[in-house]
C-alpha cells in the first residue's frame, strides 16, 4: 500500500486502483492521490477477442475491459472506493492492443508508420460495490514515415518495454520520436482521463474541491 500524505485527499482510504500500468500509478500518485493496487486479473486478449466476435469496435472495447476489471476487484473489495482503467488503439476501426511479442510490436508500428490513429482511454469507478462512474476519452496521433533503420535502432532501445504499452511506444519517452502531430489530452495518451477521474472523485466527496 502506498499511502502519502494528501491534504487533498477525504476518503478514509486509499483508492484502490485495477491497474499494473506504472504510468497510470505514478499519474496518479503525482495528483497526491494515496493509492492501493488491487491484482484483480482480467483474460484481456480473450475477452477482446469476444468483443470482436461480436462486432464492438476498439472504443467499447476498451470501455468493456476497464469495466470488467472493475467487477474483478469489486469482489475482493467490495466496500472500498475503486478504479479500474483501459486502453484500445484504433487503426481505421482496427483494434490494437498490447503486442506479446517484439515481432507483433515490430509488425504494428510498420502498420502505423505514416499513418493516423486513435487511443481510447477508458476508466470507471465503484464505491461500495457498485458503479458510479464511467468515462471514456480519445486522442488522435499521426506516425512520421520513420525509416527502416530507425525502427530498428528504437526496437533495441527500447528493449522489453515495447511489450508494456498499447502500439509498442512510450509517448513520455522514446515514443515521442515516433510522431509527426499528436493531438488531444497528454494523460488520455499516456492511458487515463485523469482530469475526468479527479472530476468524478471530487463529486463523490473523496477530493477536496
Amino acid at each position: 500500500m502506498n499511502n502519502p500524505v494528501s491534504s487533498f485527499w477525504l476518503a478514509k482510504e486509499p483508492l484502490a486502483l485495477a491497474s499494473g500500468s506504472i504510468t497510470r500509478r505514478k499519474m496518479l500518485e503525482d495528483a497526491k492521490i494515496p493509492l492501493e493496487i488491487v491484482r484483480a486479473p482480467v483474460d484481456e486478449g480473450k475477452l477482446a477477442a469476444d468483443l470482436l466476435a461480436a462486432g464492438a469496435g476498439p472504443a467499447t472495447i476498451a470501455s468493456e475491459l476497464a469495466r470488467a476489471k472493475l467487477e474483478a476487484a469489486m469482489a475482493l473489495l467490495p466496500n472500498r472506493l475503486i478504479l479500474a482503467a483501459d486502453q484500445t488503439l484504433d487503426q481505421d476501426g482496427q483494434l490494437g492492443m498490447k503486442s506479446p511479442t517484439r515481432e507483433g510490436a515490430r509488425d504494428a508500428l510498420r502498420h502505423l508508420r505514416g499513418k493516423r490513429h486513435h487511443l481510447h482511454s477508458a476508466a470507471c469507478l465503484a464505491l461500495d460495490g457498485k458503479v458510479v462512474w464511467q468515462g471514456l476519452e480519445s486522442a488522435a496521433l499521426t506516425m512520421r514515415d520513420f525509416s527502416d533503420a530507425f525502427l530498428e535502432a528504437y526496437m533495441v532501445a527500447m528493449g522489453d518495454t515495447l511489450l508494456d504499452s498499447v502500439g509498442g511506444y512510450q509517448l513520455e519517452a522514446l515514443g515521442i520520436h515516433l510522431f509527426e502531430r499528436v493531438e488531444g489530452d497528454h494523460a488520455v495518451i499516456l492511458g487515463l482521463p485523469l482530469r475526468s477521474v479527479l472530476d468524478a472523485l471530487r463529486r463523490l466527496g473523496a477530493l477536496l474541491v
